[in-house]
């Protein structure tokens, strides 16, 4: 069965379809020895699949991994600006997985890390309903300012959805989320006046980061995987 060559390498773990189709366009993709520079190519696996040179083997076995993303590294493969990446914290055979979701430059904690795309898309669409829940740091709140965020809130012309939180002590707030749009906790928190000084995820969907290390890398067991896939495609 043939495939876009971009989703072979969205598949493969080496970017996102649409980075995919640039890699390819940029003409830096070969089959079999031959540069293609369009993204209108069709593959079945077997040939021999060539980005910058390097061979990519299409795996049939879904890999998982709990990444703990440290301060100050940005959720992408290049930055423009410079600015440190997650895969210049990871090793380099890890460079080829996507990361499901994104955590912002100042953002830490677990990030989630495969080599299948598709479970990649299904574990960050909004409409799975996938719980990500963050310790938030702010000088201060009050319980009216909180039900605010807890009911749902529109800022600047965009709705986001209720937030269910917790307060842990004067400071610090447990707060999750479904939705997954760009920094909705900032903004939100912001809006009913208790801007966020530290945000740390510890949890996205059942996978908890517990006491991994910062920087560190943990392989989640095949078992675990194959539950989690079940339980999507029921989604």
């Amino acid at each position: 069965m043939s495939t876009r060559l971009a989703k072979f390498l969205s598949d493969s773990g080496v970017a996102s379809r649409r980075s995919a189709e640039d890699l390819i366009k940029s003409g830096v993709v070969s089959v079999n020895g031959k540069i293609i520079d369009t993204p209108v190519f069709f593959v079945d696996g077997n040939e021999k699949i060539c980005v910058n040179g390097i061979e990519i083997e299409k795996s049939n076995e879904t890999k998982l991994y709990m990444f703990y993303k440290p301060l100050n590294t940005m959720t992408t493969t290049k930055d423009p600006l410079g600015r440190k990446t997650i895969y210049d914290v990871l090793d380099k055979k890890y460079r080829n997985l996507k990361y499901i979701g994104r955590l912002d430059f100042k953002t830490t904690g677990l990030l989630l890390l495969t080599n299948n795309g598709e479970l990649a898309r299904q574990m960050s669409l909004p409409k799975n309903h996938i719980p990500r829940t963050y310790i938030a740091t702010v000088d201060k709140y009050s319980k009216n300012n909180l039900d605010i965020a807890r009911h749902g809130v529109v800022v600047d012309g965009i709705k986001y959805r209720p937030m269910k939180i917790e307060t842990i002590d004067e400071h610090n707030l447990k707060v999750t989320v479904e939705e997954g749009k760009k920094n909705e906790i900032r903004i939100v928190l912001k809006h009913i006046g208790s801007p966020v000084k530290a945000l740390h995820r510890i949890s996205y969907g059942s996978f908890v980061l517990g006491d991994l290390g910062v920087g560190k890398i943990l392989e989640i067991d095949k078992k675990t995987i194959d539950a989690c896939l079940k339980k999507l495609l029921k989604l």
